[in-house]
């Protein structure tokens, strides 16, 4: 078998070119072998950009271990003529006939013995190219070193080609797990506002140097959010989110376009995004090297700006802008921006449908409850609702109160099974049947079983529990409260010296049955005395260690001792609220306070100090 060192050395370049992270690794491979053909005295690798800008070179000679390396930026237009399209170029030249404006590598060929060349150049890709020469002598096989030259170089284009693929692989990688995060961080709120901010800083630094969100308006583009991988340029960018003309009518024009745009150089003319330094560089610029240092300078990059229309389910809500001062390798696809886009307009979406719907149910729920409670100069009255779901489905809670033609005043609370708009439809049922038989003298017994009846002729799929209690004041200025409940929790009586007890009730609850009675239970009630009444909402409100919020109730209204209704009520809500850690039931809460006096006559002073102790 006949040795080949050159077939030996061609299979140690593949595998070499396999493993290489970039395509300089294979210099020392490819170099060392072409200088051991007969004949090959020096060979010298440049590497291009597309504006014909030397980037790089290197020489080696035969017979020597240490090559000329030049890294540089030096613009030769003549090289134009060099330029390959689509398949490698070889050409062979006399060395003493090299015209320096177009080969860089003539001061080393010249150098060489035997005075010919033979080059090949070739596209790496489409922002630049590359040259492979050789300086050999008469005794060369001209034949078998174009060979060995254009098979070198296919091993470098593969190479090359190999390790776009890697990093774009990789790139694709990262963009699919940023994608996949920003998804989660935005999904994670259904807050407009706060959504809009993640959007934006979701983006910077990982796609981009600066970020501005916008909503579309019929008055035009409305800015939301911006966001800057510098303090100081993020002030400026909100500047210009909110005030530029310039800006305003290029979202104004691109809000409809189906897919993201890019801006750069003269077309960013007129915008808070031009550059300052251009007209400068232009005016200092006398000759292609300055220009070059200029455009290259000191990690300066050309500020290129993409819009992205913010499209979900058929309309435009907005643009996201981004603004990049990169190398334009780092710039971001059309095909990564628009999965971005689609992904922030989607969350967008969700939070302004879920900002609707929270108006929407928080005002159906506002039509269910009494626009006011009656105001008289011997009860203080008061009430608090707390929404507990957070998927904002109108819930079954309801009270009210109700001056009777005796001069009494009845309060009335129930909670209907579930949520949605059954719910609601037997909550304003409950509400209005039993406020309409209290107005009209009929006693809360009676009201409770009527409506039980009327529930049981609609054929309601759904059950409720409620109570009614009739406070009537009486001549030794003590108030008589009848209770009559239907499966609803009791309530409870503060009294003046801060003892809690509970009114006992009882009851089948309504909607199951179709005839039922309901019978009352009475007590007294004295000055400072305090009835309290509530949804399980309340009672029920659960901490991580499994106790219930009813088992310190009682504690927690006596701390509230001394306290007007409005403060019981809304104490006692936002003490269960902060209590809960599961559970996410409506709370109701209707507090009367028996002054026995006018409100002006004043109130013992809540003592705020067994609050805070009760919450201890």
């Amino acid at each position: 078998m006949v040795d080949d060192p050159w077939s030996s050395a061609l299979h140690r370049l593949w595998q070499a070119a396999s493993r290489a992270e970039e395509v300089a690794a294979l210099a020392d491979d490819v170099y060392a072998p072409l200088l051991a053909t007969p004949g090959v005295h020096r060979v010298v690798g440049t590497r291009w950009d597309g504006r014909q800008v030397l980037r790089y070179m290197r020489a080696l000679s035969a017979g020597s271990d240490t090559p000329v390396i030049v890294a540089t930026t030096r613009s030769m237009p003549g090289a134009a003529v060099r330029e390959p399209g689509g398949e490698p170029v070889v050409d062979r030249v006399e060395a003493a006939g090299l015209d320096d404006a177009v080969w860089p590598e003539a001061e080393f060929l010249r150098e060489a013995p035997g005075g010919s060349v033979v080059s090949c150049t070739f596209r790496l890709d489409q922002r630049g190219w590359a040259a492979l020469t050789l300086a050999v002598d008469a005794s060369a096989d001209l034949a078998a070193v174009e060979s060995r030259l254009t098979q070198a170089v296919d091993v470098i284009v593969a190479c090359h080609t190999g390790i776009l693929q890697r990093g774009r692989e990789a790139r694709r990688g990262a963009d699919d797990a940023l994608l996949a995060e920003a998804s989660l961080q935005m999904d994670s709120s259904l807050d407009v506002e706060d959504t809009l901010r993640r959007v934006a800083r979701i983006a910077v630094p990982a796609v981009a140097d600066g970020a501005l969100v916008h909503l579309a308006r019929g008055e035009g583009p409305e800015f939301v959010a911006a966001t800057h991988v510098a303090v100081q340029q993020q002030r400026a960018l909100e500047a210009a989110g909110r005030d530029d003309p310039w800006l305003a009518a290029l979202l104004a024009r691109r809000g409809e376009d189906e897919d993201t745009v890019f801006l750069s150089g003269a077309a960013l003319d007129g915008s808070p995004f031009a550059d300052p330094t251009a007209a400068t560089t232009a005016t200092a610029a006398t000759d292609a090297d300055a220009t070059d240092a200029a455009d290259a300078g000191e990690g300066h990059h050309p500020t290129v700006v993409s819009v992205s229309p913010l499209r979900a389910r058929g309309r435009v809500l907005g643009t996201i802008t981004f603004v990049y001062q990169r190398p334009e390798a780092r710039l971001p696809d059309s095909a990564f921006l628009r999965s971005l886009a689609t992904r922030a307009a989607l969350a967008i979406d969700n939070a302004l449908l879920y900002e609707l719907r929270r108006t929407a149910v928080l005002s159906l729920q506002e039509h269910l409850l009494p626009s006011q409670l009656p105001v008289t100069d011997r009860w203080d009255l008061s009430a608090s609702y707390a929404v507990g779901d957070p998927m904002l489905d109108v819930g079954g809670d309801f009270y009210d109160a109700v001056l009777r033609p005796d001069g009494s005043i009845a309060l009335l609370i129930g909670d209907v099974c579930g949520r949605g708009a059954e719910a609601a439809a037997l909550t304003g049922l409950a509400r209005h049947t039993l406020r309409t038989l209290l107005e009209e003298g009929t006693d809360a017994g009676t009201a409770l079983s009527r409506l039980n009846r009327a529930l049981r002729q609609e054929r309601a799929s759904r059950f409720l529990t409620a109570v009614v209690a009739t406070l009537a004041p009486q001549a030794d200025g003590t108030v008589l409260l009848s209770t009559c409940s239907a499966g609803h929790p009791p309530p409870l009586v503060l009294r003046g010296d801060g003892t809690v007890s509970e009114v006992l009730s009882g009851g089948l609850l309504l909607g199951v049955l179709d005839d039922v009675s309901y019978e009352s239970h009475q007590e007294r009630l004295t000055p400072d005395d305090t009835l309290v009444l509530f949804t399980d909402g309340l009672t029920e409100s659960r901490e991580a260690g499994g106790t219930f919020f009813e088992s310190v109730l009682p504690a927690r209204l006596a701390a509230l001792r001394g306290s007007d209704a409005a403060h019981i009520a809304e104490s006692l809500a936002r003490q269960a609220r902060a209590f809960r850690d599961s559970g996410q039931d409506d709370i109701a809460l209707l507090v009367a306070r028996w002054t026995g006096l006018p409100p002006d006559s004043g109130l013992l002073p809540p003592d705020h100090r067994l609050e805070q102790a009760a919450l201890r």
